[in-house]
């Protein structure tokens, strides 16, 4: 697997890259499964957790990444749009200890391409900031 990531600062926007050597269907698995979503989302030194995983149009997940510390930072995921094994658009953000969105910190919108390629998958994460 290979990652490259763009920041715009004045679009407010990051785009992760990442290419695969499994089909979309494979990729699009992680997703589904909050296990395996565990084993890669957030920075290798705060893993995450996903104690609430409702991976369907309108369904919300909750989760915390733990830091090397052993503190945690909470937060939460609304699947807007899934379109099996092409796209995922969700909204994301800081949460409460329980998972609930802060509404005094923003959000991101983000956009997930799947796009085959010979033997493999390229993944486009695409997310919009509020705010810097």
């Amino acid at each position: 697997m290979t990652v490259e990531s763009t920041i715009d600062k004045d679009a407010r926007t990051v785009t992760f890259v990442a290419t695969f050597d499994a089909s979309p269907d494979r990729i699009w698995q992680v997703w589904e499964d909050a296990r395996q979503l565990e084993r890669w989302w957030g920075p290798p030194t705060w893993p995450a957790s996903f104690p609430q995983h409702e991976f369907r149009v309108g369904g919300e997940s909750k989760y915390y990444m733990t830091g090397p510390e052993g503190d945690k930072a909470h937060g939460w995921m609304r699947w807007e749009e899934l379109d099996e094994p092409n796209a995922i658009h969700f909204v994301d953000g800081f949460g409460d200890t329980d998972g609930n969105p802060d509404p005094s910190l923003p959000i991101t919108t983000s956009v997930v391409t799947f796009a085959g390629t010979d033997g493999g998958t390229t993944m486009t994460i695409a997310g919009t900031f509020e705010s810097i």
